[in-house]
């Protein structure tokens, strides 16, 4: 008779597995957002994640299960960042404040908080249809928090009247999605881009009595 594990033995062997795949997870992310899709080898997640690649198919059955996980993860923790910002305004913010401060939460967890959140915004083009399919419904649902935002500062009289919004909530999505591409902290501070994004997006879709001096 085969004698089953003990239930300690067995709760410490669960949690070294979960800490394990977990950590596969932080390299693949990694080295997503260093090397995109395409040029991302299981070979350099092993490396970064201090395993030997043959050890990952346990916890995963191919690079392409991985990565889809990846960027699930991403989306999910983008999306819960800038709600959880959102939450911490005050209860009087207006509409417009409130567009302007999840463009700073979206630039900061993307730029220095989430080599998972990088991972989405710089891969997302390059995935194969079925993991886009994958994570469909959870960039549904970011979109649609700025689609709230953006539709709030136009009851409130805080947006153009001649704009779409919907394309310029594609827009502004856009421009944050494509700043891993180009910026680097040698360019200046997060500060200063962040300020810059939020003065772009206040002037670019703001009301003309609510833009910056």
């Amino acid at each position: 008779m085969t004698e089953l594990p003990h239930p300690k033995s067995q709760t410490a062997a669960g949690r070294k597995s979960e800490a394990t795949r977990e950590r596969l997870l932080f390299a693949a992310a990694e080295v997503l957002s260093r090397k995109g899709y395409s040029e991302t080898r299981l070979n350099d997640i092993a490396e970064v994640a201090g395993l030997r690649a043959p050890a990952m198919y346990y916890y995963f059955r191919s690079r392409h299960e991985l990565i889809a996980e990846v960027m699930a993860v991403g989306q999910t923790r983008l999306r819960e960042y800038v709600c959880a910002a959102l939450e911490q305004l005050p209860a009087n913010t207006s509409p417009i404040d409130k567009i302007c401060a999840a463009v700073a939460a979206h630039l900061e967890v993307e730029l220095e908080l989430s080599h998972f959140a990088m991972a989405v915004t710089r891969n997302t083009g390059q995935l194969p249809d079925d993991i886009r399919t994958r994570l469909r419904e959870e960039s549904r649902a970011y979109s649609n928090l700025w689609r709230t935002l953006m539709e709030e500062a136009d009851e409130a009289g805080q947006i153009r009247p001649d704009l779409d919004l919907r394309a310029a909530r594609k827009l502004v999505i856009g421009a944050l999605n494509w700043t891993p591409e180009w910026w680097r902290h040698s360019e200046g501070t997060l500060a200063e881009l962040t300020s810059t994004a939020q003065s772009l997006v206040r002037n670019g879709i703001g009301h003309s009595h609510q833009r910056d001096p």
